[in-house]
């Protein structure tokens, strides 16, 4: 089968390359090209400006690269010979008023008006594996110092999505006749912030060292910390103590299977496995 693939060299981009090549060919596509597409099975769009947390980004930039080229690209997809379409959208359109979030929505609602062949789009939560960026790598740095965790009164949990649950998905809508639709993409079960703390002190044998401060005196801290622009501030603390859980139920009804192959725990094993690699 052969799969053009738009933002091929990303952190998603090389692992589902890593993942596909076996039995597919996988052409390499710069979105930005104002050419009909070639010859091809599928499309899969990751090209897209990611999520800025320093918020440097003007909100300008975020509808011109997510939203009206993701428009451009799929108008290239119905004029093709192309039989499937697979758009990489965020679990934040679903929720979130940010201008990344409003972004990927827009981009979602354009490709639903307009939805002629077998399309998806796939919604998937924080995303680790191999090379991944962000606050996994940042949260692995504060536990490698052996300074305690200072959050651990807060007992929220988040899903995450295993890359090799992500590449399963999409390598069975390549293989599946499944039904168009926006789908969630995570793991089966969420994992708190604290059981995320022990996985990483496990792959690096270290104890586990949890601080339970109570939450009002770290609520204050952080407004503080709005004050004097210290690292921990009330944004900030937001991020990290927040509860994001979603079901991933429709995307496993429509692949006919109970259960991810990967177990949340084993993914997250095998994220910080390769940092540890990388050393």
């Amino acid at each position: 089968m052969k799969i053009l693939m738009t933002g091929s060299h990303g952190f998603v981009g090389t692992n589902l390359i890593e993942a596909l090549s076996c039995e597919h060919e996988i052409i390499p596509w710069d979105a930005r090209v104002d050419h009909p597409l070639p010859e091809v099975d599928v499309v899969i769009h990751l090209a897209g400006l990611a999520h800025d947390t320093k918020h440097t980004t003007e909100a300008e930039a975020y509808f011109k690269v997510n939203t009206l080229l993701t428009q451009q690209i799929y108008d290239r997809f119905l004029y093709s010979s192309a039989k499937k379409f697979i758009f990489f959208s965020s679990i934040k359109a679903q929720d979130e008023d940010t201008p990344y979030a409003l972004s990927k929505k827009k981009a979602e609602e354009y490709i639903i008006s307009k939805m002629l062949k077998k399309t998806y789009i796939l919604r998937p939560c924080m995303i680790h594996g191999k090379g991944v960026k962000g606050n996994l790598p940042l949260l692995y740095k504060v536990v490698k110092t052996g300074f305690p965790w200072p959050l651990a009164a807060f007992e929220n949990k988040r899903s995450y999505a295993s890359m090799e649950n992500v590449c399963f998905v999409v390598s069975e809508l390549l293989n599946k006749d499944v039904e168009s639709g926006i789908y969630n993409i995570c793991d089966d079960k969420p994992v708190s912030t604290n059981e995320l703390i022990r996985i990483i002190c496990g792959c690096l044998g270290k104890k586990t060292k949890l601080w339970r401060i109570p939450q009002g005196i770290m609520t204050a801290c952080a407004t503080m910390g709005d004050v004097l622009h210290l690292p921990l501030n009330s944004e900030r603390l937001g991020k990290l103590t927040e509860n994001y859980v979603v079901s991933n139920d429709k995307i496993k009804q429509a692949l006919g299977i109970n259960r991810m192959p990967i177990k949340a725990g084993e993914g997250l094993i095998s994220t910080f496995n390769c940092m540890i690699d990388k050393q």
